[in-house]
């Protein structure tokens, strides 16, 4: 029941779905009770001005009481609705056939008019009257009968509300949840938003009162696109202007190794320009993830995964050669994606890059691609140590690096292969090469693609 109670303090739609139906139930309950006390007592008052018109019949026709039978009834009549019509005053006229008695011992002090009597046990309903000769008849009917009769025509009455309302419940419930969907229909569209996807949200078919909080968000989408553009315009400038000093000192460097110089003081040059290296590799992975980040314009022609490995491999061959490492596309397989060149140049490039640092020499990385269920699996696996399963939620954050790697590196790589797939609508997996032994690094980028070759 506390459930119950937060969630409907909780969620307007359920609080006034609730506060609907419970209304309605409320008002259904008191009119239908309404209504079966009203037919009831009508189904009485109709029960009464037919035995007055039985009696007034009698009266009218100066019929003989003898045709109704022994027992004053009707021949073939109904047992259960029947109406019972004698003398009051001299029970003998009743039974002319010399039956003794007439068929319900009523006092014959009785007035005119009705009245709910006892007879042996049975309540009655009897009407007396005078008719216009001076005698005085009864006209009386169960009371149990007549309750069933009112109470049958009660419920008939009653059926309409038993029917309707179910019904109407089930349609406010309805309408109530299709008020609230476009309000549902907006979270959504909102929630399945990329990080970059900071574009307005549609507000001409939201209702009026909902409106201003989409032109709030709207507001704020703004805010933030415009924060996150002073960040990325601020780490692209920031790396440009860094280009030139590291540069000017690289230079310095270089013309600094031609001098003369001790042993000890060329080795901490070398040093030196590592650290130089770096440092200019590093703006260069800080100005690729801001271009990554970035959103670019739309592709206006299928690229070639084929293509995009033969110049990643010329690129960074050197690199694999120096550590030995045999590297190479395995089957000839090709697909054509609608995405930027640059894109995913960039990301195949940095996947590739992060395989051979990684491998150990003599090791082994394998590039594929295949097509499955209308998307392209683009594959870079290698023979190196992988990734860890705890690892792999944070491998993807700026700057970050594995636990006891030794390998130099600015931890941008993954970062910009991640920011290029959110964008581009692509999907990152990663796996082990050898699921047995959880050694080698399998990374699989999964992109919707054109028509494959």
């Amino acid at each position: 029941m506390d459930g119950f109670k937060k969630r409907l303090n909780a969620s307007i739609q359920l609080k006034l779905s609730f506060s609907l139906l419970l209304a309605i139930l409320v008002i259904a309950l008191v009119a239908g009770i309404f209504s079966f006390l009203s037919a009831f007592d009508e189904a009485h008052e109709l029960q009464d001005d037919m035995l007055r018109q039985v009696a007034a019949l009698f009266d009218r026709q100066h019929l003989p009481l003898a045709h109704l039978g022994d027992d004053g009834r009707a021949k073939d009549s109904d047992e259960e609705s029947r109406v019972i019509v004698q003398y009051l005053a001299d029970g003998r006229k009743a039974a002319p056939k010399g039956d003794a008695g007439v068929p319900l011992p009523l006092p014959d002090t009785l007035p005119d008019g009705l009245h709910t009597l006892d007879v042996s046990g049975e309540p009655f309903r009897v009407l007396v009257k005078t008719t216009s000769s001076g005698e005085r008849i009864a006209v009386a009917q169960e009371t149990g009968i007549r309750d069933e009769i009112a109470r049958d025509s009660a419920l008939r009455t009653l059926m309409p509300f038993l029917i309707l309302v179910p019904v109407l419940l089930l349609i406010v419930a309805d309408l109530v949840r299709k008020m609230f969907r476009p309000i549902a229909s907006l979270s959504a569209e909102i929630d399945q938003r990329a990080e970059q996807e900071l574009h307005p949200v549609e507000e001409s078919h939201l209702p009026t009162e909902v409106r201003p909080f989409a032109v709030a968000i709207n507001r704020l989408l703004v805010r933030v696109d415009q924060s996150m553009e002073t960040q990325r315009r601020f780490v692209a400038d920031a790396a440009h202007e860094l280009r030139s000093p590291l540069t000017a000192l690289s230079l310095q460097a270089e013309r600094l190794a031609q001098a003369d110089m001790s042993d000890l003081a060329r080795e901490r040059l070398t040093t030196l320009r590592r650290g130089i290296e770096r440092g200019r590799n590093l703006l260069d992975q800080l100005l690729t993830l801001t271009r990554a980040q970035s959103a670019s314009e739309k592709p206006k022609s299928p690229v070639s995964v084929q293509h995009i490995y033969r110049h990643v491999l010329e690129d960074l061959l050197p690199l694999a050669e120096a550590k030995h490492i045999d590297i190479g596309v395995e089957g000839e397989q090709d697909a054509r994606l609608w995405v930027s060149e640059l894109d995913l140049m960039a990301v195949v490039k940095n996947l590739v890059d992060n395989a051979i640092r990684y491998t150990p020499d003599g090791g082994a990385i394998n590039l594929s691609v295949t097509t499955e269920e209308g998307r392209a699996i683009l594959s870079i696996q290698d023979s190196g140590p992988g990734i860890q399963i705890v690892e792999r939620a944070r491998v993807f954050d700026p700057f970050y690096r594995a636990l006891g790697s030794d390998q130099v590196g600015s931890g941008l790589g993954l970062s910009i292969v991640k920011a290029v797939t959110d964008r581009i609508g692509a999907e990152i997996q990663l796996e082990f090469s050898d699921e047995v032994m959880h050694s080698g690094l399998c990374v699989s980028v999964l992109v919707p693609m054109a028509n494959p070759l």
